[in-house]
């Protein structure tokens, strides 16, 4: 990992809290300090995401935007340790990525997972996860699922009208969304699904089993 932007390392020395676009290539982020895995311009920060986050001290971070990238990381779960680690308190992470349903991910051979509705509840503690219930002994790190959204396709004009309908319903709720999986992602595919985490301190935790 090499910072390559010496604002960055100043903002980590002085110990202010900083935001980070993971794998944001050639595509700025107004506010954010670019992450990738090559020295592309405007990249901030070169890193490979399978490795430590070695240069990045813990709490550091105040927000992650992670577009696209989780689906070509082959150590997903020491990731998500290491994003835990260097994301302060009251921090998020925006992470998108292919939804299982989509039909066109499957043809990228840099793609070596898909996610789904629960994929980041698997990080949450059972008090902390809707009615249905998926194990959470994987990892230590917690997170909270503050938020989850499917997108459908758009590729067509059949796609947008069907996405300008269905898309509002599916995203009414947990339920909506778990029925949508179940009974029309395969006819109705989905282009992504995005979330919203946060990590959850070791106290918070404790405080949600108490409640």
């Amino acid at each position: 990992m090499k910072i390559l932007n010496a604002a960055l390392q100043a903002d980590l020395d002085a110990g202010k809290p900083v935001k980070l676009n993971l794998g944001g290539g050639e595509r700025p982020l107004p506010g954010y300090y670019h992450l990738d895995l090559v020295d592309l311009p405007g990249v901030d920060v070169q890193a490979d995401l399978n490795e430590p986050l070695e240069a990045l001290p813990t709490g550091s971070v105040a927000a992650i935007h992670c577009r696209h990238l989780l689906e070509h990381i082959d150590l997903l779960m020491p990731l998500l340790d290491e994003l835990h680690r260097v994301v302060r308190p009251g921090g998020t992470i925006d992470i998108r990525v292919p939804h299982f349903s989509n039909p066109y991910g499957y043809s990228d051979p840099t793609h070596v997972r898909f996610f789904g509705l629960y994929t980041f509840f698997y990080f949450a503690d059972p008090a902390n996860q809707p009615s249905r219930k998926v194990p959470s002994f994987y990892s230590k790190s917690r997170f909270q699922v503050k938020s989850v959204h499917i997108r459908l396709m758009h590729e067509t004009w059949f796609d947008k009208v069907v996405r300008a309908v269905l898309q509002p319903l599916v995203n009414l709720s947990v339920g909506w969304q778990d029925w949508y999986e179940r009974r029309l992602c395969r006819l109705f595919p989905a282009n992504e699904i995005q979330y919203v985490i946060a990590p959850l301190a070791e106290k918070a935790r404790q405080l949600s089993h108490a409640a």
